[in-house]
């Protein structure tokens, strides 16, 4: 509404009235400033039980650690994941498995364990045997199992292999898929920074000593146990493809034990190598074995001075033929260990030693009650 009023000829003055805010209005703004104030009070209080330490407090941390985020410390990149079951395919395994600390010691207390890796179709029908061997030494082993992706082990909780088995795949005997095979076991035990040493076993692989003696052999040992030799003949330098040249050449190619023992050294060259792997898939096929060519013929040629040139795993090669001797029940006794621990002759850090096996193959099934009852005996455990 205006109103005018004339004071001198010529000039109106116009007032005008101002009009009340709209209630639609009003109610807007007040509705506003109680959600704001109530986004405020919950916010305040998230972060106080929730989300954030008290800045106040000299000399301590003031960062922010949302309840969703896992913290971003030390402890987060050291301790190994409960749970086997990643979703990483082979090269992201290898290339995440292949980080290398490069600045000498830890920054924390390592305690370095070996890391027990089985190579296996399904079943460890010698489970109860092994889990004798490791009982009361917690925090110095891991478990590993390669098995069928199809295979589900049925092991109770309280049980060292319960939940141990990694994303496997099919493998052939003789090809490169058990390579592959023996590759992913080493790529996922590193991912444990913890793990020192690393041994690969079969289903029918036995501890020939109890815990102690072998964490003291392996650990205090200078070499790795892999077998290396450059053998003549149709069945070592007779597997040689010439199209291998000129990664590897007929003088460098070696022949070795599938089973060997190696450090975290040896076990990341293992999983990092693309110059090698090449040649090995596509130039040694049935009649050559890749699984006693590729790593022995590899680390020789990098790191000869690293090897021991032996397994620790004892095989029974005199029946002849393409695969060792099997034992069953009637074959368990302690005359059998006698023989197998007799006349043993090797070299352990340079100087001769008779105890060169820490662990033997190939254990039928049925040998598993006579291997308990001579357990303590034969073996200490």
């Amino acid at each position: 509404m205006a109103l005018e009023y004339g004071k001198e000829p010529g000039i109106t003055i116009r007032f005008i009235q101002s009009r009340p805010l709209p209630l639609r209005l009003v109610q807007f703004f007040l509705l506003f400033l109680v959600l704001g104030l109530g986004v405020s009070v919950i916010s305040m209080y998230t972060f106080r039980h929730f989300g954030i330490q008290n800045v106040t407090d000299v000399g301590k941390s003031s960062i922010f650690i949302p309840c969703f985020e896992a913290p971003n410390d030390l402890e987060h990149w050291i301790k190994p994941s409960s749970n086997l079951l990643h979703r990483m395919n082979d090269t992201e395994l290898f290339w995440r498995a292949s980080f290398l600390p490069r600045r000498k010691g830890y920054p924390f207390k390592r305690v370095p364990k070996i890391a027990f890796m089985f190579l296996t179709k399904g079943p460890l029908p010698l489970a109860p045997l092994w889990e004798r061997f490791l009982k009361g030494h917690e925090g110095l082993y891991s478990i590993y199992v390669h098995s069928l992706p199809s295979y589900v082990g049925n092991y109770t909780a309280s049980s060292v292999f319960y939940n141990r088995q990694i994303p496997s795949q099919l493998v052939e005997w003789g090809r490169m898929s058990m390579c592959d095979a023996e590759r992913r076991l080493l790529a996922n035990a590193l991912l444990d920074i913890s793990n020192e040493w690393f041994i690969l076993l079969s289903e029918a692989c036995i501890p020939l000593h109890n815990f102690s003696i072998i964490y003291h052999y392996i650990s205090r040992s200078k070499y790795s146990f892999m077998g290396s030799f450059d053998e003549e003949g149709p069945y070592g330098r007779g597997r040689y493809n010439w199209n291998m040249q000129p990664e590897v050449t007929l003088q460098q190619w070696r022949k070795g034990s599938q089973w060997f023992e190696i450090n975290r050294r040896l076990a990341v060259k293992i999983v990092e190598d693309t110059t090698y792997y090449p040649k090995f898939r596509d130039f040694c096929r049935p009649a050559c074995y890749v699984d006693e060519h590729y790593f022995p013929t590899m680390l020789s040629i990098h790191v000869p001075y690293l090897l021991a040139n032996r397994t620790l795993t004892w095989t029974d090669w005199s029946r002849g033929g393409a695969h060792p001797a099997t034992f069953g029940k009637a074959d368990i006794t302690v005359e059998f260990f006698q023989k197998v621990f007799q006349g043993q002759s090797c070299t352990y850090n340079n100087q001769p030693t008779s105890v060169c096996y820490l662990f033997a193959r190939k254990f039928a099934p049925s040998a598993l009650d006579p291997l308990l009852g001579l357990a303590s005996e034969v073996f200490g455990f």
